[in-house]
């Protein structure tokens, strides 16, 4: 018997916070384009919705007050995935995927083994000419009309527009081969500097980025070590 194909399944969260070990999910928003079905239920964290985070995505304390757990929510999830789920999201290695590791575990929920594809990583790699690579800066660059920033399923129809005008034709086991694939970075992907060979980037633009944390994050690791090869970053 033949394997099936991968069935993608764009996903987004909206938090609590930004920190998976200590802030939570309290709404999951998910679109299978497949069968054109969405999903969308806010959750109730069990703590107050800071007012910071309240500002980005509008959701309230009251908006929750009588939504089901987590652990209901990520039942109902599970059974909106299909079989050979590959999950989709952007930025998502980095948030979405994490705080839905930690959510599961909370809820002692069994997790399937899904598949991943983080949209932001494919628009560093193969959109390397933009200068952002928002979801909305995405949005713009395709075309598409405007939506309800930062509310989950907002996001997941836009998401799966977007993603879908970048990969064209490409099966999902064929864009995760080439995620996998590793990326020779010889130029500066971002900032006032981009463009430019890494080796003609100045000093002290490297050390303004490591005193400002931007080597910190998982998606700058590969630049961070390419200037240690360099011999700028000690």
């Amino acid at each position: 018997m033949s394997k099936q194909p991968l069935r993608p399944i764009y996903y987004d969260t909206e938090t609590t916070g930004v920190r998976n070990d200590k802030d939570r999910i309290i709404e999951l928003a998910a679109y299978d384009p497949v069968e054109n079905r969405t999903f969308c239920k806010l959750i109730n964290p069990g703590c107050p919705i800071p007012k910071e985070a309240t500002a980005i995505h509008h959701i309230s304390d009251e908006m929750v007050a009588d939504a089901p757990t987590f652990k209901i929510v990520a039942e109902e999830f599970l059974a909106f995935c299909p079989e050979q789920t590959v999950l989709i999201a952007h930025n998502n290695d980095a948030f979405d995927k994490l705080f839905m590791e930690q959510e599961f575990k909370r809820a002692n929920v069994p997790m399937p083994a899904f598949a991943y594809i983080d949209s932001l990583k494919w628009s560093r790699k193969y959109r390397s000419d933009l200068p952002r690579h928002t979801l909305q800066t995405l949005r713009e660059v395709y075309g598409f009309a405007s939506n309800q920033a930062h509310r989950a399923l907002d996001d997941v129809i836009i998401l799966h527009q977007v993603f879908s005008a970048m990969i064209d034709d490409l099966s999902m086991e064929k864009v995760i081969e080439l995620l996998a694939k590793p990326q020779i970075l010889t130029k500066m992907p971002f900032g006032k500097h981009q463009g430019k060979m890494l080796s003609d980037v100045p000093k002290d633009y490297i050390a303004w980025l490591a005193s400002s944390g931007a080597f910190d994050k998982i998606e700058n690791l590969e630049l961070k070590e390419n200037f240690e090869k360099l011999g700028f970053l000690a």
